[in-house]
């Protein structure tokens, strides 16, 4: 009875911990993933290298949301901005350099969004990319104020459906390529790139950890270390292999979507070469309704968080107020787009990149490492091993 009762524990525990694994895989393959547009500029232009450094950068974000959750569940804390207090102690008013990041990342994932949008419109259908980008504002605003529900409940399907589309598209363009792939890898021509390769890396690593607040949350039914630690181990496989399984299919297409052009949606580009219509045409479908997914319920997010502001106190109308904070947030985030997903990509997100490795990667994995050390140690006051498998419901709820 007794090891009845382990086995479905344990099982309970790895489901757990499975569950947590896929938020951040969804969160990370979404639609920035699927365009093979940040592939393209963090690693594919770097050459044999940049399934290396995908691994790399995979395990700097998973060590350290690893390091978040520790902190955060041990310490029974209530929010993002207390977790960022707990690391910067005793300097906690730094907390709000994350703020800042938290943001500003918000923001160009939405501008991304509508230009990334825009842009699949203006490749497929023609449309002028202006009038695209205010078609795709339009309907963004529109949902967030009455179809934010019923987006939320689609964007289950609309993942799956990018992700199946995403992955046939991998092993049909790998297989197209094999010898232009076979042929990079054989010649590795030299390692004047690996030290930007490395940058490149940390600077993946710092911008996707924008989904630290979601992980956190999300990571709250996880019960000891050793559960976070297997979490965090099915994350970086999983992302792993669908981050590099993308970057070698866009290694063997890089010179022909190159020569065409066609950087800003390269994984578009590839599917429409594999003379398979059905193929193009589902993820076509898919990736747009997975920007728009992503745009409502990030846009919405923004929304609850700010609707019931001072500022907008007089207004007493609900709608009133979302549309307010709703049309503000999209004109912010429509100018952003009007420089175009490549910028975006490569600026928006590089210089917020090099922000998260200052002020969450490096401290993360420096301070926060000593100091979620210590407080285990000095909270159940027991061997190192003892320590690596202990409950949160130990000690002070860790």
């Amino acid at each position: 009875m007794e090891k009845q009762k382990q086995s479905v524990t344990k099982n309970m525990g790895f489901t757990g911990a499975f569950a947590v694994a896929c938020v951040l895989f969804g969160s990370h393959a979404g639609g920035g993933f699927a365009t093979g547009n940040q592939a393209t500029q963090y690693y594919v232009q770097y050459g044999w290298t940049a399934p290396i450094m995908a691994v790399v950068a995979m395990a700097l974000l998973t060590l350290t949301i690893k390091e978040c959750m520790i902190m955060y569940n041990s310490r029974g804390l209530k929010s993002y901005k207390e977790l960022f207090q707990t690391l910067y102690h005793p300097f906690d008013k730094l907390s709000f350099l994350f703020d800042i990041y938290f943001y500003t990342m918000v923001l160009c994932a939405v501008g991304a969004v509508v230009a990334g949008a825009a842009s699949l419109l203006n490749r497929t259908y023609g449309i002028p990319y202006v009038y695209a980008v205010l078609t795709v504002g339009a309907l963004l605003l529109a949902m967030t104020i009455f179809g934010a529900t019923m987006v939320s409940r689609a964007s289950t399907v609309m993942s799956i459906g990018i992700l199946v589309s995403c992955g046939i598209i991998f092993i049909l363009g790998i297989n197209a390529k094999l010898p232009e792939i076979s042929n990079i890898f054989a010649a590795k021509p030299g390692n004047e790139n690996i030290g930007r390769g490395i940058l490149n890396a940390f600077t993946y690593a710092g911008f996707q950890s924008v989904v630290i607040p979601t992980m956190i949350a999300c990571g709250k039914s996880i019960k000891n270390t050793k559960e976070v630690s297997r979490s965090m181990m099915i994350a970086f496989i999983i992302n792993s292999i669908a981050l590099v399984l993308s970057i070698i299919m866009l290694l063997g297409w890089y010179t022909e979507y190159m020569q065409a052009g066609e950087t800003t949606l390269p994984t578009l580009y590839v599917a429409g070469q594999l003379g398979k219509s059905y193929v193009f045409w589902a993820y076509n479908i898919c990736l747009f309704l997975c920007f728009i997914s992503t745009g409502v319920t990030t846009i919405y997010g923004f929304v609850e968080k700010f609707e019931k502001s001072k500022v907008l106190a007089g207004v007493n109308n609900v709608i009133i107020r979302r549309i307010a904070v709703s049309s503000f947030i999209m004109i912010l985030s429509m100018g952003i787009s009007m420089v175009g997903l490549d910028s975006i990509i490569k600026y928006g997100y590089g210089y917020m990149g090099y922000l998260g490795i200052v002020i969450i990667i490096v401290p993360f994995l420096t301070v926060g490492v000593y100091k979620n050390r210590k407080f285990l140690k000095e909270k159940n006051n027991t061997s190192s091993v003892a320590i690596k498998e202990a409950s949160f419901a130990d000690g002070a709820e860790y």
